[in-house]
């Protein structure tokens, strides 16, 4: 059985928004705050899903409901626990909506019959806690199954993070099993218009982008000290030079600092200096690190002395991941038949999770330390990383799938890759940005401008509003 348990998620100030919007954008945030205040008096807005910590989802909640506590709205969130068998199923969900068949595991009657025993308990204690007026958001395959758990006085609407550009057997396959819970949901989100799936009725579909938080740790200003103090303090870089605090701002203006290291898997620190090629996903093969670590031995290594770091989080701490330990091992053992002399330039880092906050802010310095960021996903459903790198005003180079299209402009904010299986394609990319350092800088810097304008929270939280301000309004 799955039970609720509640994430404690403190008001974040929406003024500081004014140091980055326009005032366009900014006049038209404080409209939708006020609209919202007014539509949602006396409702709770729940979210659900089904990890607190670890991925863009649990990222983008907790700065989503920050905000709008934040605004005066009574924003929460619960997390469905589960067993192995459920998350196995769930991942195996996961890949199908990508396109992917996973496992290769069935989605037959044990699969439906394990997927709702699972979620028996939370179904009760959400139909519980939730109230008439109230409105409950559902995030991606894990929750689907809480759809008709709810009475009809709550405005339920479920959101698919996920899914694919053009269908297959494998996409079919999982909304086939997913269809018939989500279909009685007041309304649904979809990140992109191509990943609603036959079935549903488009009139009650809202097409919301994910976004980004400029001020999180994940993504608030670094300067060079600190950047280079977090760096060499995790281990990353071998930068005895690095003297200053590796400090950081917490979500709620504290301060904060890194203490722990990342887990380099047996491998040695980058030194200092060197050009560095990132990549920062979860351990997952639809993330391809087994194709970036060959596409930069074979075809970056022997152009330039950038390293690579292929980083993700410490596979234990992400409960919904089953996969994340055996894909880190396949990962691990290629780099281990690696050629000692590139071998000594690629760099596994698991990075801790032990505190969510201090784990973002290693990612920012990371990114922030590299000159070319890469997502060569296989599949992606948004791919923030793509547009956290970009915010940071760093040249990225990225699969042109899903998501990650409507971020980069290819040849003005980045570079998208049409083929995301071709190896040489990717490594002349790469290598062609840090040959050129001031395209490289042009890209960054559009790119900045891109998510200012795009993919904000600011622009997330004006989206919501105008949807929730719909599905109540026949409350009167």
């Amino acid at each position: 059985m799955a039970p609720l348990t509640d994430v404690t998620v403190a008001p974040i100030p929406l003024e500081r928004f004014r140091e980055v919007l326009a005032a366009e954008q900014w006049s038209r945030l404080e409209e939708a705050i006020r609209r919202g205040r007014e539509v949602l008096d006396g409702r709770v807005v729940w979210n659900v899903n089904s990890t607190a910590a670890g991925g863009g989802v649990a990222e983008m909640l907790h700065s989503i409901i920050g905000y709008s506590r934040s605004a005066g709205v009574d924003a929460r969130w619960v997390v469905i626990g589960g067993t192995q068998p459920f998350f196995a199923l769930t991942k195996r969900l996961h890949n199908k909506l990508h396109g992917s068949p996973g496992d290769g595991g069935p989605l037959g009657p044990a699969e439906h019959e394990i997927y709702e025993q699972t979620l028996a308990t939370a179904a009760q204690e959400l139909a519980e806690l939730a109230r008439p007026g109230d409105v409950v958001i559902l995030h991606d395959p894990q929750t689907a199954g809480l759809v008709a758990a709810l009475p009809p006085e709550v405005h339920v609407v479920w959101r698919s993070h996920i899914g694919r550009d053009t269908p297959n057997e494998h996409a079919d396959e999982a909304w086939a099993f997913l269809i018939d819970y989500i279909r009685p949901a007041a309304a649904w989100i979809f990140s992109r218009a191509e990943y609603v799936p036959p079935g549903i009725d488009r009139s009650r579909v809202t097409i919301i982008p994910p976004s980004i938080d400029a001020f999180s740790p994940k993504n608030e200003d670094l300067d060079a000290d600190a950047v280079a103090a977090i760096v060499a303090t995790t281990g990353l870089v071998a930068d005895g030079r690095a003297t200053a605090v590796p400090a950081f701002t917490r979500q709620d203006g504290t301060p904060g600092r890194v203490d722990r290291a990342a887990d380099l898997r047996g491998g040695a620190p980058a030194p200092a200096g060197a050009p560095l090629v990132t990549q920062v996903s979860r351990w997952d093969r639809l993330k391809d690190p087994m194709g970036v670590l060959r596409g930069f031995v074979d075809h970056v290594a022997p152009s330039s002395d950038a390293h690579l770091f292929l980083a993700g989080p410490a596979v234990a701490a992400v409960s919904d991941d089953p996969e994340g330990a055996e894909i880190l091992a396949e990962v691990e053992a290629a780099w281990r038949a690696l050629e000692p002399g590139v071998r000594d330039r690629v760099h596994l880092a698991a990075l801790p999770m032990d505190d969510a906050q201090e784990n973002a802010a290693i990612v920012n310095a990371l990114q922030r330390a590299s000159t070319v960021v890469v997502q060569k996903s296989l599949a992606e459903g948004f791919g923030l990383t793509v547009a956290e790198a970009m915010w940071k005003a760093r040249a990225v180079v990225a699969s042109a799938v899903g998501g990650i299209q409507d971020q980069i402009q290819d040849g003005v904010s980045g570079v998208l890759l049409r083929d995301p299986a071709d190896l040489a394609e990717f490594g002349g990319a790469v290598s062609g940005l840090l040959a050129e350092p001031p395209r490289a800088t042009a890209f960054g810097q559009a790119a900045r401008e891109r998510v200012r304008d795009e993919f904000l929270n600011a622009r997330h939280l004006v989206q919501y509003a105008q949807l929730l301000e719909q599905l109540t309004a026949r409350d009167g």
